[in-house]
């Protein structure tokens, strides 16, 4: 089992999360899958800097029904995808109205390995892309204990003294925010640090490497970071695993007890980024609506915004047969956001890519059957699906709200 923060499975609920086990097995496709980033990098100027006055504002019909109720809605891209196929890059022109960085300020890319100067080349270029199409951009992520690049050694993170990870994280995080400061509308300062079952009394995750190693005030200390280099910027603190599974109900008050920690220090953490990746597999049974309804109120009431940072739909438990899978997966679209979108204070609603032709499930977690996964609003041709008709009815039916 790929153990990539088990987002699907409950982390620890098989108590075989190991130090040093995970990893991103999309880094390795992306390095060496011949998409021929060194070259678009090398020719100097990025493909679509030079022509982004062809692209107009958004226009898609997801992108203008959510902004009519006060919501932005948006999708994650990589200049590994948007550069060499020019219609997934009009498509996401059209579509999108934010862009979240997904890979491209990951540390594989913005930092290879533990010695190397920052390369802000990737990020520059997606950053660049977004502003051609006048989409706002989430930019992600300041503090995680993933994404790194094969020249990191597994455990490289846990075996770093306190002065050490001190210097790493916090010099990279001034560095970064200071490069893109006013260029992004938002930072995921934190990504997944709380925890449902391996937690401290404030319910951050305490397996996690920089806890380990400089001790739990890493978070407010990025927090604080990040908004003295970009003080304009909204910042986030990033989890998944609050709709379903064993520890579901744990993680949702871990999360509470983190934001209350936080905020009694003074932390400027402005909004919660939920990633609601989904599991078809008896969503409709596991879901307790009221509950997360009052995690999102509670959430609410403690003055954040909230953005739903990475919304997909994982089809494992459904038959291979297109039509009725294609149909299970709109309806578990359907049923989430008629809930989360109840909650005035959801502003941003993204899903983790807009085409199946460009998803991190099939290359991190292939369908047991060989069939490949259908779990985004266009299909690998880029032509809409039942999906992204569940998700313009759930825009056009949500109340309105006053927009971020």
């Amino acid at each position: 089992m790929d153990l990539h923060r088990a987002r699907f499975f409950g982390r620890l609920d098989e108590g075989n999360a190991v130090a040093g086990q995970r990893g991103l097995p999309r880094r390795s496709f992306l390095v060496g899958g011949g998409l021929g980033a060194a070259a678009l990098l090398s020719g100097g100027v990025s493909p679509f800097v030079s022509a982004r006055a062809a692209w107009a504002a958004p226009a898609g019909e997801l992108h203008r029904a959510a902004l009519t109720k006060g919501i932005r809605y948006g999708s994650s891209a990589a200049t590994w995808q948007v550069q060499p196929d020019s219609a997934y890059a009009a498509l996401f022109a059209r579509e999108s109205g934010m862009l979240l960085t997904e890979d491209d300020l990951l540390w594989y890319r913005l930092k290879p390995t533990r010695d190397s100067p920052l390369d802000f080349g990737h990020g520059d270029q997606i950053v660049s892309f977004a502003a051609g199409n006048e989409q706002p951009v989430l930019a992600a992520h300041l503090v995680w204990d993933e994404g790194l690049g094969d020249g990191w050694e597994p455990d490289a993170l846990y075996e770093l003294g306190t002065q050490e990870a001190r210097d790493l994280l916090f010099g990279t995080i001034q560095q970064e925010v200071a490069h893109y400061a006013g260029q992004v509308t938002a930072w995921v300062v934190a990504n997944e640090v709380t925890d449902g079952r391996r937690k401290d009394a404030n319910g951050f995750w305490t397996v996690e490497p920089w806890y380990q190693t400089i001790g739990p005030s890493y978070v407010e200390e990025a927090f604080a970071l990040a908004h003295q280099h970009d003080p304009d910027a909204l910042l986030l603190i990033n989890e998944f695993g609050f709709e379903t599974g064993t520890d579901a109900a744990a993680r949702r008050t871990s999360m509470l007890k983190a934001v209350d920690h936080l905020q009694s220090r003074n932390v400027p953490v402005h909004g919660l980024g939920i990633q609601a990746h989904l599991n078809a597999d008896g969503f409709a049974r596991k879901f307790d609506t009221a509950a997360y309804r009052t995690f999102l109120s509670d959430v609410a009431a403690r003055g954040l915004s909230i953005f739903i940072t990475e919304m997909d739909v994982q089809d494992d438990g459904l038959e291979a047969d297109v039509p009725s899978r294609d149909a299970a997966v709109a309806d578990v679209y359907a049923r989430y956001l008629s809930v989360a979108l109840q909650e005035p204070a959801v502003k941003v609603v993204l899903t983790f890519g807009l085409s199946d032709r460009y998803t991190w499930l099939e290359e991190d977690y292939p369908r047991p059957d060989g069939a490949a996964r259908r779990p985004l609003p266009f299909d690998e041709d880029l032509q809409p699906k039942p999906a992204y008709t569940a998700i313009l009815r759930a825009f056009e039916n949500a109340p309105a709200r006053p927009p971020l």
